[in-house]
């Protein structure tokens, strides 16, 4: 625990470090139709489609994106793992393409890839792609409705094919509370959920902005899978089920 708050204590000090540096930098990437983002999260536990990639442990996770106004942007994203091997990072840089279709809900395509890298354990490297159709305004004003499609043919580094297939609902409530719930699915061929070649994976919970710190966010979520426990030890049954996990992101 202390080397993860010691983590949080340099996280939070290289954000407030480089804002300013930021802000001149970003005067001049607008000016050529560009828009540089980034952010910085802690949370309990990493669940990636609902299972734990720290073995339940916290981690800390980051990153930027640099976006043009033509709809094109790249960028990279990271966070510790353990997978009980020699993996200790994750770094994932990824390119896409986003634009409103020409609908009277204007919704937005985004599509793209996505590359998992693992430095010290580059055999389970591996590339997706993604397409997601977000709408606007779902049932309330505000709200909306995510849904996503993945693909790849070299799931986890094992040269098999998988899908995801994913809906995310988000919605705002009073004073600076939301909510968010969604639902996955993961196919994947030849590959061992514990007997299955699927499972589900789900996610319901509350957010809250502050409103006192811009770009300051919570989140407290119920997450799991309904993979079968049997034969599980208490600390993998613990990265499949579902357990709340809480993140304080910060986006500057």
């Amino acid at each position: 625990m202390m080397k993860f708050a010691c983590k949080a204590i340099a996280a939070s000090v290289l954000a407030v470090a480089t804002s300013g540096a930021m802000a001149a930098e970003n005067t001049a990437l607008s000016d050529a139709g560009f828009t540089f983002a980034g952010n910085v999260a802690l949370t309990t536990d990493y669940r990636y489609r609902g299972i734990t990639q720290t073995f339940n442990d916290p981690a800390l996770q980051g990153g930027f994106v640099l976006s043009h106004e033509t709809g094109l942007y790249a960028g990279v994203w990271g966070s510790n793992v353990d997978f009980g091997g020699t993996a200790h990072l994750e770094l994932d840089p990824y390119i896409g393409y986003a634009t409103e279709l020409p609908f009277a809900s204007k919704p937005l395509l985004d599509l793209g890839l996505w590359y998992y890298g693992y430095p010290s354990e580059s055999d389970l490297n591996w590339l997706e792609l993604y397409a997601k159709l977000t709408f606007k305004d779902v049932l309330v004003k505000d709200a909306s409705l995510l849904t996503a499609v993945n693909y790849t043919n070299d799931f986890f580094g094992l040269d098999e094919d998988a899908w995801y297939l994913n809906a995310t609902y988000s919605v705002p409530f009073a004073a600076g509370f939301g909510g968010v719930a969604s639902v996955g699915y993961t196919k994947a061929d030849d590959y061992d959920f514990n007997g299955e070649d699927n499972y589900f994976d789900w996610k319901a919970g509350v957010t809250y902005s502050f409103a006192s710190v811009s770009g300051l966010t919570a989140e407290l979520a119920a997450v799991g899978t309904d993979i079968d426990t049997d034969g599980f030890s208490h600390a993998t049954k613990r990265g499949v089920e579902t357990g709340a996990v809480f993140t304080l992101t910060k986006a500057f």
